[in-house]
């Protein structure tokens, strides 16, 4: 007779068996103490049904069936004329490094759960990861092609910022999704971000057309309006693919179970942590990143080994203690910079910006598949507090 495993609330483990619908409590642990065997409680069996279960889910998560206007317990509004949505949120003590300033993570982790918000004060959130009903009977997902975000300003730890989100037409199958953060104080704007979304089937893992249900549940909500406004003007560019000779590369980066999104892929925010390992710890520590674009190519999954590699942009000349100047580097992959270049004066030559490529990559047997190109750019950090809120 088969068992499901899981655990439920307080740490109480229990097994399902699938002809009773039964739960019998294999033990419980209280507070971190040593597991107590089941005859130390009252009870040794809970009957639960399926339907109770979805029932009690819907309960907890309250996903509203019509549209709202405001939500108080993420402090969300509706704006722009009833189809836009701002939250507001403070700055914590967990999503700021060392500078105390929030980290490019927090900021990608903010914008992700803000759109999530949106869709659920719009009435039209299902059970998927922001799916609408109309998706979720098509058995269709969004995944997102391409992003970009440009930082102006990094808020402070505890400083209360404004996040608005809307969505736009992206071509005909496609949904474009800005972001506009700025301080509720001084109304300096932050930073600014545009995503464009596709969908795909969940089963078949193929890209699929806007269903015509779907085309009329989310038309409504789109907003003739930019965050970025350049890209209508030039069209961004591809970035260039970079190949196996880059010169910094981290190989063997695992996912972490922790590292899965609700659909079991990798979140994004992973994606530009492994980013950002390849670059040395000197320039990061000089240096705040003003602009990220990422192109994404595929899902990558918890069984999937992930290589990281980096170069810098040609047309860069700058040296850092990491020993990058004009594209050379010093002690790696069996290269070295003359002394004369190393002993050169680093303040003449650290101009700015400076600008990365990216790419992340699976490591396969026989081939590798890309993962995500990205492009960073960077300035010279100035001061951990550019302004006064």
């Amino acid at each position: 007779m088969a068992s499901i495993y899981y655990h439920l609330p307080f740490g109480i483990q229990s097994s399902i068996d699938e002809k009773s619908n039964k739960h019998k409590l294999n033990c419980v642990k209280v507070n971190g103490t040593k597991s107590f065997s089941p005859a130390k409680v009252d009870y040794d069996e809970i009957s639960i049904t399926t339907a109770t279960d979805d029932f009690e889910q819907k309960n907890r998560q309250n996903i509203p069936t019509k549209k709202q206007l405001v939500d108080p317990y993420r402090q969300g509004i509706i704006i722009e004329e009833g189809v836009g949505y701002r939250q507001t949120v403070v700055i914590r003590s967990y999503e700021v490094g060392p500078d105390k300033t929030a980290t490019i993570e927090s900021i990608l982790n903010l914008l992700q759960e803000t759109a999530l918000n949106h869709v659920w004060m719009s009435g039209l959130l299902s059970d998927g990861f922001g799916a609408t009903h109309g998706m979720m009977r098509n058995n269709l997902i969004w995944v997102v092609s391409r992003m970009q975000v440009q930082v102006d300003h990094y808020p402070i730890w505890g400083e209360v910022i404004e996040i608005d989100t809307w969505v736009g037409a992206s071509g005909k199958n496609g949904m474009r999704r800005d972001w506009l953060l700025r301080s509720q104080a001084t109304g300096i704007v932050f930073a600014r971000a545009t995503s464009t979304w596709v969908m795909m089937n969940q089963k078949t893992r193929r890209l699929s057309k806007m269903p015509d249900e779907v085309r009329a549940e989310i038309s409504p909500w789109f907003i003739e309006k930019q965050a970025i406004i350049n890209e209508e003007i030039n069209p961004p560019e591809k970035i260039n693919k970079l190949d196996n000779n880059a010169p910094y590369v981290r190989s063997n980066l695992k996912p972490k179970r922790s590292d899965l999104d609700m659909n079991h892929h990798v979140n994004n925010v992973k994606y530009v942590r492994w980013m950002l390992e390849t670059i040395g710890d000197e320039f990061l520590e000089n240096h705040q990143l003003s602009d990220i674009i990422l192109e994404y190519r595929r899902e990558c999954g918890s069984s999937d080994v992930v290589q990281s590699l980096c170069e810098p942009q040609e047309d860069d000349g700058f040296i850092t203690s990491t020993g990058i100047i004009n594209n050379l580097e010093c002690n790696l992959n069996g290269n070295s910079v003359s002394s004369e270049i190393l002993g050169a004066s680093i303040g003449s030559l650290n101009k700015g910006p400076f600008s990365y490529t990216h790419l992340l990559q699976t490591k396969g047997d026989t081939r590798n598949e890309e993962i995500v190109r990205g492009k960073t750019t960077w300035k010279n950090k100035l001061s951990p507090f550019p302004f006064h809120p």
